[in-house]
């Protein structure tokens, strides 16, 4: 019998042969890794992979995506004016985010 491993390396190499991942709209592309996944709470991940796969992008990943900009927009070293104004903007975006996660893992 074969181990789990090697029947979802087998149903791979079946979808590759009959052309149904080349549908996927991900497929050939690079991986996105400052997607918000690793910043999801583990029990969300999955669902929210779901909804992301479907177009739907939850808010909490939008406010995410929101505080990479501004973290992106502090290392291109502003002047201190800007600088101070970017940080308190991305520590009241963090402060939202953390309370958002936290009201959806309580559920």
């Amino acid at each position: 019998m074969p181990t789990l491993d090697e029947q979802i390396a087998q149903r791979i190499r079946e979808e590759e042969l009959s052309g149904q991942m080349s549908q996927a709209p991900s497929y050939g592309k690079a991986l996105q890794i400052n997607d918000g996944f690793m910043e999801t709470p583990e029990e969300l991940r999955l669902g929210y992979k779901f909804l992301k796969d479907a177009g739907f992008v939850p808010p909490e990943v939008e406010l995410m995506h929101e505080a990479a900009e501004l973290r992106e927009a502090l290392r291109c070293d502003p002047p201190a004016d800007k600088a101070r104004e970017l940080r308190a903007q991305l520590t009241a975006l963090e402060l939202r985010i953390a309370m958002r996660l936290e009201r959806l893992a309580k559920g």
